[in-house]
């Protein structure tokens, strides 16, 4: 297992992201049990940090906590899993696309459009393309949650870690460019104050990236 070095300075963080990353590139496959102690020494960390960052991933969904049987790594989603997820993400994002054409301020709305047009290709199919692809379109996502100004529908969206679920599912994006095309569609919405459309956009592009998406459970 190539296990990343971590920076003492901020070793809680290091190890969260240094667990996530195995996950993500299924060094730790899904439904794999996590031998805490075993764990602990390939990361050359004491057991405490190392079950703090578990706590989060299981908070994430990324990992599981059974009684007496300790940690496992969650499996990927079902293919109803992943449907009943986009039609929350169809519910609570539409309406973030919405409010934030009717809310966002001038710089939430120039930076929508910048972060649309910087959506980068998804490039080769591999897992650090694929990651910052993924990483990329969270962000994006986030933005408009933000600029809808309702901390409690950003929150929502927040947990259903949709770009994790996603992303283990490690499939290659082969038309990223539809998705910066849609994206770039739902910002010039917001930016321009037209909330119809900035919530149609959403939808659309939402139905379209799971279409993408469901060609991995037919596989």
């Amino acid at each position: 297992m190539d296990v990343p070095r971590l920076r003492r300075s901020t070793l809680s963080d290091d190890v969260y992201e240094a667990v996530t990353a195995l996950i993500m590139e299924h060094a730790l496959a899904p439904g794999d049990r996590i031998n805490i102690d075993a764990l602990a020494r390939e990361l050359e960390v004491s057991p405490t940090p190392l079950r703090e960052a578990l706590a989060r991933l299981e908070s994430d969904g990324l990992v599981r906590k059974r009684p007496l049987a300790g940690y496992t790594v969650s499996p990927l989603l079902t293919r109803q899993e992943f449907m009943n997820m986009f039609d929350m993400r169809l519910v609570l994002e539409g309406a973030a696309a919405r409010w934030a054409a009717e809310r966002a301020n001038k710089t939430e709305r120039t930076a929508l459009v910048r972060s649309a047009q910087a959506v980068p290709e998804a490039g080769d199919a591999n897992w650090r393309s694929h990651a910052k692809f993924t990483n990329s379109d969270a962000s994006y996502h986030d933005q408009i949650a933000a600029a809808a100004g309702n901390p409690l529908l950003r929150d929502s969206i927040t947990r259903l870690h949709a770009h994790l679920h996603i992303h283990r599912l490690f499939f290659p994006y082969a038309k990223a460019g539809s998705t910066a095309e849609e994206h770039l569609r739902i910002a010039q919405a917001i930016s321009a104050g037209q909330p119809d459309f900035a919530e149609s956009a959403m939808r659309e592009h939402l139905i379209r990236a799971r279409e993408r998406h469901l060609t991995v459970f037919d596989s």
